[in-house]
This record gives C-alpha cells, structure tokens and sequence, in this order.
C-alpha cells in the first residue's frame, strides 16, 4: 500500500513538558497511535499505542520501571516494544510485540522518525536553537487544527495572508501583500525572504515597545520538510540600517513552528516565538504569546473553513497566483519526497 504521508523524516511529536515524570502520553502522528513516555535515563521512548494482545492503548497502562504494564490483560513491554511478561504463562509468543519508534529530545520539541527506525539520523533535524536558550524566552504554544497539515504549511509559506488574516495582531496594513518575497529551494527546505521597508509597525509590536514613526520590517525563514518552519523576524526603525544589516535597537524574534499531520484532515501545530529583549520581562512574554494565539486562532478559524470547502468538492480547481510561489516549491518538494517513500516501499513489497 502507497503512503500518503512522507514518512522518513523527523516530525515534531510533543513538547518536552508533556512527557514528565512516570506519564504516558498518547498523541496520533500520521494516523497512528503513538505512547510516549521517559526511561529512567529522562531520553524518550516511543511505541505504538496498541497492545499486541487484543490492542488496547497502551497509554492507558502503567509504568513500571523502563517497561508498560497494558491494564487490560497485564502484558508486560520493554521499552523496545517487547513483550518481557505475560501473566499466567511462561512462554512469551514471538510476535508479542509492538512497533518502536526512534524518537529524540532536542531544545524542547521531541520528534519522532515515522519510517524505519534504523534509518533515522538525528543529524537531519532542523536546527531550533531558540527553543533551548533561557536569553530567547518564550510560552510554548499548541493547537489541533481539523484541517490537513499541508493546507496550513501553505498558510505559513504565504505570508500575504497577514494584513487580511491579522490586521489588529500580526498584520498592521495589506502593504505585505504588496511585497514581493524571494523565494529559493534548497535538498530539504524552502527559503523565503521579505522585507517591508517603511512601514508602519505592526499592533503586536507596539503593544510591547515604542517606535518614533515609521519601521522597517523583516520575515526570513526556512521551511522544512515536512512541515517545519524557523523564522528570523523583526522591526526597526527606518534609515537605521536594517536592510544594509545593521541590525540596532530592534525587536527579533526567532520563531519555531511545526506542522504535524494526526491524520488526513487533522493536524498537531507546535509553536514558539522566542525574542531577544527585555527577556527578564514576564508580562512581555506573556503579552507576545496571547497576541501570538489569537492570530494563530485567527489562521485556524480561516484554515478549518477552507477545508471544510474543499472537502465538499475535493476536485475543484485552484487558481494559482503570483504569492503562491513558496507554497508551490514545498508542495513540489513534499511530492518528489513522497513520490521517493513510495517507490522504496513498492521495492521493499
């Protein structure tokens, strides 16, 4: 059967502070069933969230020690997915066991490689650095969007949506979509870069500093397969040097945002907006990350209402224009590397 998902490629599954202490955290990842929990060592464990036995989620047992009780029948898991106890019995059957999953910790996010676990390299994770530094603060955001995860990575790499979408957050005027962005396409990523020079800040800037009149504004980020977005972005001051990067007394931020597909019409959206001043500052933070939440409540509200559209007439016709230029690289680029899975599957069957 072909995948419709890529599946060799690192997805963000949770937040670090979703899997603490002894708990057991279910979350669907590509239409599969997923327990997550931490060894006794603190590092990640991933298994199918269904017991060999008679599938029952095993998300809803107990820890013991590195291993998972399933409380339906009392078969005992290894934190590989093998089964080490069946009650009442000495022998073990030797498919009595459940799919392991590669799954790695990196500055707050925990991903998880949905292909064979063999072949993931963590080394192919995209770089969030931000996330893992106390002098870039932030509040750790999340949504679950019933829409299809590709429909809101082309949300985010067409940020023309913003001075329609979000005029009294992150938009401020419809001059961005007046701008024209540069857009260019690397193995595994695209790049898009804008600026918006003299223009007026935006209503989530002025809500936290003041500016003298007019800024200049900038979006640059990399969007990675498959679904992973990560922004420097900023406002300063026009004719203080920004564009030539002269980079004084400006707002940045660096951003983190992953889409991950819980199945064909729903998604998981993980988001940070770290920054650089005023970082001692709580009420900053805070005001950041609400006015972050309504616009990302905004996108949802947008994104669900397109989708429910489009599945009401899943052959109707788009009619690309020019801002769809990043959108259509990514999507060109998700092909080939889905097209590439299928073709390794249909070897391997």
């Amino acid at each position: 059967m072909l995948n419709m998902f890529v599946r060799d490629c690192w997805y963000v599954a949770a937040w670090s502070h979703e899997v603490a202490g002894d708990s057991l955290l279910a979350r669907t990842v590509l239409g599969e069933p997923i327990c997550l929990f931490r060894r006794a060592d603190g590092t990640i464990a991933a298994m199918a969230d269904r017991c060999a036995h008679r599938g029952a989620p095993l998300s809803r047992g107990r820890r013991e020690g590195d291993a998972i009780r399933c409380l339906y029948h009392g078969m005992k898991f290894d934190a590989d997915g093998v089964c080490i106890e069946v009650p009442g019995q000495d022998r073990i059957p030797p498919r009595a066991c459940v799919r392991r999953y590669a799954a790695v910790e990196r500055n707050n996010w925990i991903w998880i490689w949905m292909g064979d676990a063999a072949t993931a390299d963590p080394a192919a994770i995209p770089d969030t650095w931000s996330l893992g530094r106390a002098d870039w603060p932030y509040r750790p955001g999340y949504h679950l969007f019933a829409a299809p995860h590709m429909l809101i990575c082309d949300n985010l790499l067409d940020f023309s949506h913003i001075g329609y979408v979000h005029a009294s957050t992150l938009g401020g005027t419809e001059s961005i979509a007046l701008s024209k962005p540069k857009v260019s396409r690397e193995e595994s990523w695209v790049r898009v870069e804008r600026w918006l020079i003299d223009d007026v800040p935006a209503p989530f800037h002025t809500r936290v500093a003041s500016f003298p009149g007019r800024v200049d504004r900038w979006h640059f980020y990399d969007f990675h397969v498959p679904g992973v977005l990560v922004m420097h972005s900023g406002v300063q001051a026009t004719g203080t040097g920004a564009p030539r990067g002269v980079i004084k007394d400006a707002l940045e931020f660096r951003s983190c945002q992953a889409v991950t597909p819980e199945t064909g019409t729903s998604a998981h959206y993980f988001y940070a907006v770290p920054r650089n001043f005023a970082v001692d500052d709580q009420t900053i933070t805070d005001s950041v990350f609400n006015d972050i939440v309504v616009a990302f409540e905004e996108d949802r509200a947008m994104i669900e209402a397109q989708a429910r559209n489009l599945r009401m007439t899943p052959d109707w016709p788009m009619v690309p224009i020019a801002a769809d230029a990043a959108l259509a690289q990514f999507r060109r680029l998700m092909s080939e590397r889905l097209a590439a899975d299928n073709a390794v599957q249909t070897v391997l069957e």
